[in-house]
């Protein structure tokens, strides 16, 4: 082929990939399809793709020869070895410049790896983070590239044009920065939607059991929520949920097993903040939430032989708007959570990740868009360096004003028996992080006492740290200390 017209070529004819490509067409893109399943090609072309600027190739060659350059090639498959087995396949047939994106859910230390090898030989190396599902790939995702610098020049155009737009027409996507850190955000974006799952569920569960609203007056509970600080996607689509009525009039959510999938995004973020030395405790306990709801046959033969010792709940008139509030805290808590473990991740990898631009990223085409993002993005153009969302003086407000009934919602839970992991924990961490001092001089006494490991004292300098001999063996000998 002498005259390459195609801008971009996507690898993966699934829901994703198919959407994106129509997306693209559809914003005056030329777009190679591929699919190892050759098949799948021709389907789309003679179904969804018929009559739009997309062609196809059958074979790796075929799709390479119809690409300008430099050649820009976008994996939409399962993340893991098949990226692998499809960066093996295509980078002996690129040139130097040449673009390969992985716009999968890739784990961001498989991006590192992959990106380090493709720039040895020259190819740049894209990790794309893509939010928003079936609808957002067909009508604007959230995207957050990252990897190759000199790669973003020649896609942004279209991952610009594709992307989410903000109501004040801006970009759902912008370079995010070097390295893995595409991937990573995406990762954190997942594990806060996570959070945000729960922490719905769990108001539906409080406003269900202990406050005995029905369904359909919990729907309109969320659709008045929808309209205020709450206002996102998440809440807008639970609203339409608890109104689907089966056949017979019954409500479909009751028919669903309570038994919580999950792809392993979620638990990638909570071992990253361990690893970081990051409490984030919020979003760790929702995965564990949806660990444990999978054990439905235990849950159900432990419900018989468990005798639960409950009080009476008694709630107060005030009580929807305490859920409102201990709802809209804990959902605080969770993005403060998952913007210090994006700030601990930068500074171990140098990553140079604008959070306010992090947080415009995700005010459309992705799951957790919400209007609460632009106050995170607020919070950042006027502090870049705050140390969390926590101490921003408009959640500082937002928090002191919802305290008192998210405290009242957590104890009408626990006198009810109603388990909740995301709420609590981000009580927890909302104590523990505005408390001067903490009973963790206890805990390094003990360490110091069975360890040596050594502490710091209160009357001395940070870093000068002292050993007792607590059982009088007169060794000298001290363990090594860290800072986790």
């Amino acid at each position: 082929m002498n005259n390459p017209t195609a801008d971009i070529a996507v690898v993966g004819l699934a829901v994703m990939g198919q959407n994106l490509i129509l997306n693209m067409a559809d914003h005056g893109f030329k777009v190679v399809a591929y699919n190892r399943t050759h098949s799948k090609v021709q389907e789309f072309l003679d179904g969804p793709a018929q009559g739009k600027s997309i062609v196809g190739a059958t074979s790796i060659p075929e799709m390479l020869a119809q690409l300008k350059k430099p050649r820009r090639v976008m994996f939409m498959v399962k993340a893991g070895s098949v990226v692998d087995d499809m960066i093996a396949q295509v980078a002996p047939l690129l040139e130097p410049g040449d673009i390969l994106i992985d716009g999968g859910n890739s784990n961001y230390g498989d991006t590192e790896r992959r990106l380090t090898e493709m720039e040895a030989l020259g190819i740049l190396y894209v990790g794309c983070g893509v939010s928003g599902g079936e609808e957002g790939a067909r009508n604007g995702p959230s995207i957050m590239p990252g990897g190759s610098v000199a790669a973003w020049p020649h896609i942004e155009a279209i991952f610009k044009g594709i992307s989410a737009k903000t109501e004040s027409g801006e970009s759902c996507c912008e370079w995010v920065g070097s390295g893995g850190s595409g991937h990573f955000v995406k990762m954190v974006h997942n594990g806060i939607e996570y959070g945000d799952m729960q922490l719905i569920t769990e108001a539906w569960q409080l406003l269900r059991h202990v406050g005995k609203r029905s369904d359909d007056q919990i729907a309109t509970i969320f659709a008045e929520w929808n309209k205020g600080p709450l206002a996102s996607y998440l809440i807008e689509i639970t609203a339409d949920i608890l109104k689907w009525k089966e056949p017979d009039g019954s409500l479909l959510v009751d028919h669903i097993l309570d038994a919580a999938g999950q792809k392993g995004t979620g638990k990638w973020t909570g071992i990253n903040a361990l690893e970081l030395g990051t409490p984030l405790t919020l979003i760790t306990e929702a995965v564990f939430a949806r660990t444990l709801s999978s054990w439905k046959e235990e849950r159900v033969a432990a419900s018989t032989l468990i005798e639960s010792k409950l009080l009476d709940v008694t709630v107060p008139a005030t009580f929807v708007q305490d859920v409102h509030d201990a709802l809209l805290a804990a959902k605080m808590i969770s993005y403060a959570q998952g913007f210090l473990l994006m700030r601990a991740a930068a500074k171990e990898r140098g990553w140079a990740l604008d959070y306010g631009s992090v947080a415009l990223l995700w005010r459309g085409g992705c799951i957790i868009r919400s209007a609460f993002l632009g106050r995170i993005r607020d919070a950042y153009a006027h502090n870049p360096e705050i140390a969390s969302l926590v101490v921003d003086p408009w959640f500082q407000a937002r928090l002191a004003e919802g305290q008192s009934g998210w405290r009242r919602t957590l104890c009408a839970a626990i006198q009810a028996g109603i388990a909740l992991p995301a709420m609590s924990s981000a009580l927890s961490f909302f104590d523990g992080y505005r408390t001067a001092n903490s009973g963790a001089s206890l805990i390094q006494a003990q360490r110091d006492y069975f360890g040596a490991h050594t502490y710091e004292r209160t009357d001395k300098p940070r870093g000068e740290f002292f050993h007792t001999d607590w059982i009088g063996s007169g060794a000298f000998a001290k363990s090594g200390s860290y800072s986790a």
